[in-house]
This record gives C-alpha cells, structure tokens and sequence, in this order.
C-alpha cells in the first residue's frame, strides 16, 4: 500500500484529490526538486490505471455509454500480441478493398484484367506478364499474346472464367475482349456480390477476434480476471471498428455499382 501511495504522489492528474489525503504524511522532496519513484512503481501505477477504468465500467449504468478500454500493448505482452491482432484484422480489411478493386468494377479497363490468373505447363502467372493489354475502343480490349504465343488459349480460358462476364474471341495470337454494356442487372448483380464479400470477410475476422480471446483466456489461472475482462474487451473493441470500416467500403462500393 505505501509503494502505491509513493507511486501516486506525482502523479495528481490522474486521481480525485482524496487519494492524496492519505499521502500527505509521506516525507516531501525539497521545493524544486521532483519526488523519485520508488522501483517498480511504473508497473503498480499502470495497473491502478487499469483497475480504476475496471471500475468506471463497472459502475455505469445499463444504456450509458461506456468509456473506451485502451490497454498498453507493451502492459500485457506476455499474455498475447494485440499489435499483431491488430495487423491481422487489417489484413482482413485489405483482402476485402482488393477484392472490390479487382473483380467488382462497373466499367472494364485494361488494368482490370492485369492480375487475371493463367495457368500454363510452367505454373501460374497474372495475364500482363504473358501479354500486352491495351483498349482498343470503349467497346473492345485487345490482349496481344505474341510473346508467349503457346498460351495464348490459357489466357482466353482465365479470362472467360474470371466472373467479370467476358468472352473473349481468340484471333492467332491476339485475343479480342469484347466490355459488354452495363446494365442495371448486371450492376445489382455485382452488389450481391460485394454484400457477399464482405460477410466472408466478417467471418474472417471474427475468426481472428475468437482466436485472440482464445489466447487469453489461456492465462485466466495467471493473471486477474478484470486483466482478462478488460483484453477481452479490447480485442472485441479492435473488431467492431474493423467491421464498421468493413460496413463503410461495402457501402461505398454498393454506391459506385447502383450509381
């Protein structure tokens, strides 16, 4: 109890003026000088910290807002990585904008088809690396495949079986890609697609929301349940606003396609 009071005394931003009655008969540092924290207060103001917003949760009401948890990632890395939780769920995040930029266009341009997959006898490789993709017209795209001429009817194939409805017309080495026209359809059709993107993408994330949890409640017999609680709640915060921005893409995109 005294190291927590040592620890407080500098420290009167942080708690009620009432908290520092009890510490008044500790001795005072000259005027001018800074009172030096005793060893291991860091770590015991940290977890008061904690303990107090524990308490502050707690003692809210049902229906009132609920104060942000932020723990240190530095405070609680022995239990688990939310740094590395974080990155995880923005990984999430930048499979889905992909996915909305690369298969889910209005308007078929030739860079909408660079990363069309092939496969060829020598392996995988995207279409712009085969052959050189150009626009010939509003109406018609021009993929010329004189340099690997053998798999000209594998990038017809990948191109056909993209999902962006093309069908291509193989001419020698040169594949002529009709852009059909847009219809509202097909439009309602690319936004099914993109709601059904981003509930895959939910699941993914709730996938990395669960196996966090999982991880700490591996030391609920090591360490104090409000430390659980309040992980818990963290990992469960970094969610929702992964999935809110998830929300904000799928109606940004939705917006674009129904124009």
């Amino acid at each position: 109890m005294a190291l927590a009071l040592r620890c407080l005394r500098p420290l009167p931003s942080l708690l009620p003026r009432s908290s520092f009655a009890a510490a008044r008969a500790l001795p005072q540092a000259p005027r001018g000088r800074p009172a030096p924290l005793p060893e291991g207060c860091t770590q015991c103001v940290q977890h008061m910290l904690l303990s107090r917003q524990l308490a502050t949760k707690k003692a809210k009401g049902k229906g009132q807002s609920q104060a942000k948890v932020n723990i240190s990632a530095a405070l609680v890395e022995d239990i688990i990585n939310l740094e590395e939780t974080n990155e995880d769920m923005q990984a999430v995040i930048e499979a889905l904008k992909e996915d909305f930029n690369r298969n889910l266009n209005v308007r078929t341009s030739p860079g909408a088809l660079d990363h069309i997959t092939v496969m060829t006898k020598d392996g995988k490789f995207p279409l712009n690396q085969l052959g050189q993709i150009s626009q010939k017209s509003p109406q018609l795209m021009i993929v010329n495949m004189t340099s690997f001429p053998e798999s000209t009817a594998a990038a017809a194939k990948a191109i056909r079986e993209s999902g962006m409805n093309l069908n291509p017309e193989v001419d020698g080495t040169v594949i002529r890609v009709p852009v059909p026209k847009v219809t509202r359809e097909h439009r309602e059709s690319l936004a099914k697609l993109a709601k059904q993107s981003t509930n895959k993408s939910k699941e993914a994330l709730r996938k990395v929301r669960s196996k966090s949890i999982t991880q700490v409640k591996k030391f609920k017999n090591k360490v104090s349940e409000d430390t659980i609680w309040l992980l818990e709640k963290q990992i469960q915060q970094m969610a929702d606003e992964a999935a809110t921005e998830m929300d904000k893409l799928l109606a940004a995109k939705t917006k674009e396609l129904l124009g």
